[in-house]
């Protein structure tokens, strides 16, 4: 595994390769993104995963901040799962004259999450366009886990008329049904437990919610009533109608977020 913090070097090394994958992350990896990793070196000839923490699409600084770093950790990692390059770039490397402001995204992207981070989608979409530009990858893999920030960039991708492929991945899941996250790392063991209980209270509940047969607010009491501090969001939406252009077919899943002490989870199912 060649470790690469250079743009320049990154694009003089992979500049003439056929069937080239890009998993970005921000590091701490976990099982989701080995998934992500192994999909990608199991239809592309070379893959390329990037650890940039993006501090723009950070609502708080003491988010940025505390936002495990464990980059030994996770060199050990990706060089078992024998990556054939890692980009680890400097701030300056990928803003060299700041972020993009004037960038446009779908509307969806003030819903859900959007509501309470106002422009974090913004700048999720920003830092993958510039890594698209320098690496030019044919495929890139995002996970379903955050299915609303899959929906914006492939909708990006696609007005834009950017050639790379958007590759989903089924969400991975701890042996308890927490989706694998960076951020369960600052979980203690009991908040860990509590995470457990909400997926399997709306695992549960799915198909009821789905029918009427329960209420949201009876859901978010019930879940607020196991230890969660507050919810953000519990949402009932048609996947197949969040961005244009919309497929006849109805796909339900429900979108949730809540707190757990200062921890922010999200997921869907």
């Amino acid at each position: 595994m060649k470790i690469i913090t250079s743009k320049r070097k990154l694009i003089a090394i992979t500049g003439e390769s056929k069937n080239l994958g890009f998993v970005p992350t921000m590091g701490a990896i976990h099982k989701g993104h080995v998934s992500l990793v192994k999909k990608c070196a199991s239809i592309c000839n070379k893959t390329v995963v990037s650890i940039f923490i993006n501090k723009a699409q950070f609502n708080k600084n003491i988010d940025y901040k505390k936002y495990p770093r464990v980059l030994t950790k996770d060199i050990s990692i990706l060089k078992k799962l024998k990556v054939d390059y890692l980009f680890i770039p400097s701030e300056k490397e990928i803003y060299p004259n700041g972020p993009n402001k004037k960038i446009k995204i779908t509307s969806f992207s003030k819903k859900l999450c959007g509501k309470s981070r106002p422009g974090h989608f913004k700048a999720v979409v920003d830092v993958v366009d510039r890594f698209i530009n320098i690496i030019k990858p044919n495929k890139i893999f995002f996970g379903n886990k955050d299915m609303q920030q899959l929906k914006i960039i492939e909708d990006f991708i696609r007005r834009n008329k950017i050639k790379t492929k958007v590759i989903s991945c089924k969400t991975v899941r701890e042996n308890n049904g927490i989706a694998c996250s960076s951020r369960n790392s600052l979980l203690s063991n009991e908040e860990k437990s509590i995470a457990s209980k909400v997926f399997k209270i709306i695992f549960k509940n799915k198909q009821n919610l789905i029918n009427n047969k329960v209420t949201i607010i009876n859901l978010k009491n019930k879940i607020l009533n196991l230890g969660v501090n507050k919810i953000d969001y519990i949402k009932i939406l048609n996947v197949n109608a969040l961005v244009h252009p919309y497929k006849q077919k109805k796909l339900y899943k429900i979108f949730f977020a809540y707190y757990l002490k200062n921890t922010r989870l999200i997921d869907n199912i």
